[in-house]
């Protein structure tokens, strides 16, 4: 980085003439090497240089420092260049395909007035036939609008020879590019999806057409061949693919193909059967060089050959859709991609009927997804970075990969994949399912044979689903994600991780939540750009005596849909326990929840803040809401899978357990979503939070208030702070100091924060029940804070005052801030301490 100072000594330099030196070729040569090496290189490193290299022996220091500067003036100024050059072609394709978007849109409009127009004559004509009854005049109007049909041509064949498989392909080709680039289906802006330079693209959904639809355009680094072979492979890019077969493959005319396709979708949840699809795909390259790929499904509709239904698949049936790829003026390639299906809703319940008829599922699923893996490849062939453990971005995609996929075969049970159903116990909330298949038990061993004794001989699956209500999915994942001593039983984790052999009947089931701690170590972003993949550490509570229960457990967590505000997305939660150095092959046991909304109102912003959940769940029952708030009123389904590896004659034993376990992770997510759903209180029409309003809480707020008072002999909260009518904790509430309370423990956790507060650790009141104040400081905070005795300090004096540092949010972002106030904070009626309030002046994120 070029600082101002060195800058204005190179223009210094180069306007005094009698500090300007002409370099020989050996010189520079003798500097860029070094330059290449340490692009800033010291002064003791300067004189090396000068007393090693010879041809620079009679050059002066000052000027070889002033080389330097001037050398990383043109490498800044280069790479900005470059930076705005790709911005600026950036932007001229996306400025073409926003005028091509916007003609269309033209169209579209010209055409919808041209139908509203006919439709007016048409009922304007319906209305006098009706006035006038004579059978006359009715039969002379039905005249005129009689038209003599021509002879028409012979239609061409439509069946499974090449002749009529060609025909079926060239009117898919012509009905997917009038859906791609014209108006045979109305597009709707996908809501909070705007184009611009930053974006994935131009994101559109059907309005008002049969199926579900969705259309995404955008501009991608790479040439159309590789796109379109990327495209293709659909398994490679979708998530919810199962399979996808080649059955047969046909030339066509201009260079193009015509594939015969059988393609199997996974089931999103347990509470519908997975798709497949019977589909011919032609590719073929257009008069103007553009290469296209569309498919739809063949059925006895377009008597082409047909394809026997395969149980307990639902056939669905893909409208033509596809890939239009063109290359674009400034190099890469503009993608226009069509998603078009019929899922067959009317044959999965009710409840969960609206996620087969949601476009903007089929959007962020199937057309968004396809983008967004196309720009991961590209950034990924640019860029050469190594992520979190030495892996490469793709060997990260390829993990989470493997965690969904593993994920959705649980969830599915397919019997091909090995999976049987086992009997109910009489309550059909849990279903159980086993697989001793060899290749699964083989995986399930390999993953934990380190030193270990190989005993697993099955996989037993648990899962349910269930309806969540007036919950904010990304807020509920959130809380399971860093509270997993809510709902998770670590004795349970660590004895099905380790695959071990003791006696299953007297796992002490009534410890639930023995945890000692998790860690979060995030390894980076993967497919999604809302998507973490990272390793979970979790220090085991020794319940056993044996050595082994006792060591720490990693899994290998897959977190993603956090965007609130995003429309048509699942959120998920999804781990496998692994271990410390495991390979990319090793075989994983993906275990988690799903939350897919319903009914998302598009236009609600989910809060940002939770109630004290412990005091909640402890009451059983929601909290009074405050007067005005309003909820989130939408519907989600959750799905919940977990595996356990398990031998042979202890199935028995493991299922009985499975149910008990599963169901106890559901009594806890029902009590958590509850808690959260009553804590969407938005105040004052003015989009922020307020707390939980109760007595303790007013009764903190005006002893913060009074001790502050007292220690200091000013006002925390100024009448300019606080609104008419406002109370005390609301006043507090929305200080913009940020407002923290700690316990008085040796181990200071947070107990309290204000809204401020709560902004600068990016977390919740909730996900403080677990925060300790060491925790969120980075070194110098820590040193600032704990070594240099301030709270000692404060409990002799009262109170204290530090100089500004940093601390880290929830999310591993740096905060700054300049100054931090601590006080005592006083039982007014007994005088004692009750905690140590902290306020972070001034604070910041670090860019």
């Amino acid at each position: 980085m070029v600082t101002a100072r060195e800058a204005r000594e190179a223009r210094e330099a180069a306007m005094d003439p009698s500090k300007y030196v002409r370099y020989t070729p050996e010189q520079v040569e003798a500097l860029e090497r070094l330059y290449y090496e340490c692009p800033k290189p010291s002064s003791l490193r300067r004189q090396q240089l000068v007393r090693e290299c010879a041809v620079l022996a009679n050059v002066d220091p000052k000027q070889i420092k002033v080389w330097f500067q001037n050398r990383r003036c043109r490498e800044k100024q280069r790479k900005e260049s470059g930076r705005l050059q790709s911005l600026n072609r950036k932007l001229t394709a996306m400025n073409k395909l926003l005028m091509e978007e916007n003609d269309r849109l033209q169209k579209q409009v010209s055409h919808l007035v041209y139908e509203n127009g006919y439709y007016r004559q048409q009922t304007h004509s319906a209305g006098l036939a009706t006035t006038d009854t004579s059978c006359e005049s009715v039969v002379t109007s039905g005249q005129q609008n009689v038209v003599v049909a021509a002879p028409q041509q012979q239609p061409p064949p439509r069946d499974a020879s090449p002749a009529g498989l060609m025909s079926i392909a060239e009117e898919t080709l012509t009905e997917f590019l009038s859906k791609a680039t014209g108006t045979a289906v109305e597009w709707v802006q996908m809501p909070g999806m705007k184009p611009g330079p930053d974006s994935i693209g131009i994101i559109a959904i059907s309005h008002g057409c049969a199926g579900v639809a969705a259309r995404a355009c955008g501009l991608v680094g790479m040439e159309p061949a590789k796109v379109a072979d990327i495209l293709k492979d659909r398994p490679l890019w979708m998530r919810d693919c199962r399979s996808m077969e080649v059955v047969n493959v046909l030339p066509a005319g201009s260079n193009g193909t015509i594939e015969l396709l059988y393609m199997q979708l996974y089931a999103p949840t347990t509470l519908a059967p997975a798709r497949d699809f019977w589909l011919m795909r032609y590719t073929s390259i257009l008069d103007d060089g553009s290469l296209v790929v569309c498919e739809r499904s063949l059925s006895s509709k377009q008597g082409g050959p047909s394809m026997p239904l395969v149980q307990p698949f639902i056939r669905g049936e893909m409208l033509p859709s596809g890939f239009l790829i063109r290359p674009s003026d400034g190099g890469g390639s503009v993608i226009h991609i069509v998603d078009h299906l019929d899922l067959e809703p009317w044959s999965v319940p009710e409840v969960v009927r609206p996620l087969y008829e949601s476009s903007p599922i089929i959007a962020q699923k199937m057309s968004m997804a396809a983008l967004r893996y196309l720009r991961q490849v590209v950034q990924v062939d640019t860029n050469s970075v190594i992520t979190g453990w030495g892996r490469q971005p793709a060997a990260l995609r390829a993990l989470s990969q493997k965690l969904t996929r593993g994920f959705n075969e649980t969830l599915s049970g397919l019997a091909d994949d090995g999976w049987s159903v086992i009997e109910s116990d009489g309550v059909d909330d849990v279903s159980i399912s086993v697989n001793t298949s060899p290749s699964k038990v083989i995986g399930c061993n390999a993953a934990f044979s380190d030193g270990l004794p190989i005993v697993s001989t099955g996989v037993l699956c648990a899962k349910a689903s269930m309806l969540l209500q007036d919950v904010s999915p990304p807020s509920l994942l959130r809380f399971l994600r860093e509270h997993r001593s809510q709902w998770a039983d670590s004795s349970l984790d660590a004895f099905f991780a380790s695959a071990l052999k003791p006696n299953f009947c007297n796992l002490p089931m009534s410890h639930l939540g023995g945890f000692s701690g998790q860690v979060i170590l995030p390894l980076a972003h993967t497919f999604d750009p809302e998507e973490f993949l990272e390793v979970i550490k979790i220090g085991n509570a020794s319940n056993y005596q044996d050595a082994v229960m006792n060591r720490d457990l990693f899994l290998l967590q897959m977190y993603n849909g956090v965007d609130e505000n995003t429309i048509g997305t699942c959120s998920e939660l999804i781990f496998a326990p692994i271990d410390a150095s495991f390979s990319d092959d090793s075989p994983l046991l993906p275990s988690g929840f799903r939350i897919i909304p319903i009914d998302s109102p598009l236009d609600t912003s989910s809060p940002n803040c939770t109630l004290d959940l412990a005091s909640t769940l402890e009451a059983g029952t929601p909290r009074s809401r405050i007067t005005g708030g309003t909820g989130v009123n939408s519907k989600a389904v959750m799905t919940i899978a977990f595996q356990f590896a398990f031998e042979s004659h202890l199935q028995d034993s493991v299922a009985a357990m499975a149910r008990q376990y599963m169901r106890s992770i559901i009594s806890s997510v029902q009590r958590i979503a509850l808690a959260l759903s009553s804590s969407h209180l938005v105040s004052h029409g003015s989009g922020r939070l307020l707390p939980p309003v109760t007595q303790e809480a007013e009764t903190l707020s005006r002893w913060i208030i009074q001790s502050y008072r007292f220690h200091f002999g000013a006002e925390l909260i100024k009448s300019s702070d606080a609104n008419s009518g406002e109370s005390v904790l609301q006043a507090l509430w929305h200080h913009s100091t940020a407002i923290l309370c700690c316990s008085l423990k040796a181990m200071p956790a947070l107990t309290f924060a204000n809204q401020s507060g709560l902004d600068m650790l990016e977390t919740t009141l909730a996900a403080l029940q677990d925060t300790t104040l060491e925790k969120v400081l980075d070194d110098q905070g820590t040193k600032n804070l704990v070594c240099a005795d301030l709270i000692a300090n404060v409990m002799e004096q009262g109170f204290a005052c530090v100089q500004g540092g940093t601390c880290v949010s929830s999310q591993g972002r740096p905060a700054s801030y300049d100054k931090v106030v601590a006080w005592k904070v006083l039982d007014d009626a007994s005088g004692a301490t009750h905690c140590i309030c902290f306020a972070f002046l001034g604070w910041s994120f670090v860019s």
